[in-house]
This record gives C-alpha cells, structure tokens and sequence, in this order.
C-alpha cells in the first residue's frame, strides 16, 4: 500500500463507498503478512515511497509464488520479482500470468513512465548486459523510461565520445563495468549528473569476479561517484529513485 492507495481508502469510508469494516481488513496487513517463513513488508511503499521488492535467490519456486501471489493481491503497486531461475520464472508466470520478464527478473503492474528525470545506463561490454538489463526493469518498475547505451568500454574510447550528447543530456547516469573498471571514472569526468557505478563480475583472472572493479570505482578520481555491490543493477537502480523520487 502506498500514499495515493491510502488516501483512497480515507476518502472510501468518508464517502461511505468503503464500509469500516472493509477498511479494516485491508489495513489489517499493515505493516505486514505472514506467508509461510516470511513476513511480507506492505508497509514499505509508505515508509520509503519504494515497494518491497522480492528477492528470489535461495528461496523455492513455491515460496516465490507464494510471496508475489500476496503482493498481487493484496497491493497496487508493481511487484518485481528478482534472481531467479528459468524454472522459478515459468511456474511464477503460470501462476500469476501478465508479468515482464527478463534477465532472472519478472515485473507485473508495471506503471506508466511518472519520473521525469532522464536516466541513461551505460555498460562497458555486451558482457555486462545482464546486469543492465535488472538496473533497466527496475526502473521501469519505479516509474522511470531510462534509456541505454551499451558497449562503449574504455578499450575502444571512439565508441563512447560518438555518444557524448547522450550522456551529457542525462540527469543521472549507471554505469555498469568489470574489468577494471575505468568507464566509471571516464563518466564522472565528463558529466555533473550523479553518477551511481555498478561493478561486475565479468573480467580475466586479476578481475577477482567483480573485486577489482569494485575498489577502483571506490578510488575513482572523479569525485562523488556513488559505488553499490558487485553486479548489483537493482541496487543501482534504487539509489537513482532515491536521488528522484
């Protein structure tokens, strides 16, 4: 339940439309529902205008269904299911049908485009994509119509400064990049916007899955770049609805 949905349900009783009763046993999953093993947070969306989120690495397909079936029934907002795999992802779909999927992530009710701000993810390789691709349905889930740019790693400079309108037009940018990292440091020297990094896994052995790239955006000479976990696109993707809510 978010702000406009309680609203709503204020101005149902009031007009008399809502029966007390009625009300009451909606708000009675306020803050939260037990389903199974887990406490389903419907008061999120209030407390930090960002619905929960479900994320589906080590839980069963049955709890996944379980847990965005209560989501679904008992919310307005998008439901955005994340980390699973290809058989979760078919069960979860046959389940409750009409979701968006890709990369190991479902979306249903996604809203129409209400953010304003321009969002531009950025990858360094094709490699990457998979981790843009969560970052993108995130977005998309919080009301952003982001916009995407992949590679244009540092190793072929030429493929990013053809872009460079693209990127200087943003009002944030994500930067998505293993390897070393460096494409991080090469947008936050070219742009003012807030800069939020995403380190991949993707690299050579001295990449260490995601390390390396991960404490060279840390100690990137651009200043204020923000850094979130290794391969963490939803993460990313967060932390720009927080700076535009």
């Amino acid at each position: 339940m978010d702000e406009p949905e309680l609203q709503s349900l204020i101005d149902g009783v009031r007009a008399g439309d809502i029966s007390p009763d009625d009300a009451v046993a909606r708000l009675r999953r306020l803050p939260f529902a037990a389903v199974g093993d887990t406490l389903v947070d419907h008061h999120r969306a209030l407390r930090q205008g960002m619905p929960e989120a479900v994320y589906g690495e080590g839980k069963s397909t049955e709890q996944c269904v379980a847990i965005v079936g209560e989501l679904i029934a008992h919310g307005s907002g998008p439901v955005l299911l994340t980390r699973i795999g290809t058989a979760t992802e078919a069960a979860v779909l046959a389940a409750h049908p009409g979701g968006e999927a890709t990369a190991g992530c479902v979306l249903w009710r996604a809203p129409e485009p209400v953010r304003t701000a321009k969002v531009l993810v950025i990858s360094a390789g094709t490699s990457d994509v998979p981790v843009v691709d969560e970052c993108m349905i995130t977005l998309r889930a919080h009301g952003f119509a982001a916009d995407r740019l992949t590679d244009v790693g540092v190793a072929g400079l030429h493929r990013l400064l053809a872009h460079l309108d693209r990127v200087t037009a943003a009002d944030a940018i994500i930067v998505v990049a293993g390897m070393e990292g460096a494409l991080a440091s090469v947008i936050g020297g070219v742009t003012s916007v807030p800069v939020v990094a995403v380190p991949t896994s993707v690299g050579h052995g001295a990449g260490i899955d995601g390390i390396t790239a991960l404490l060279a955006m840390h100690a990137s000479c651009a200043s204020g770049i923000t850094v979130v976990g290794i391969d963490n696109g939803f993460g990313a993707a967060c932390a720009v609805a927080r700076m535009f809510p």
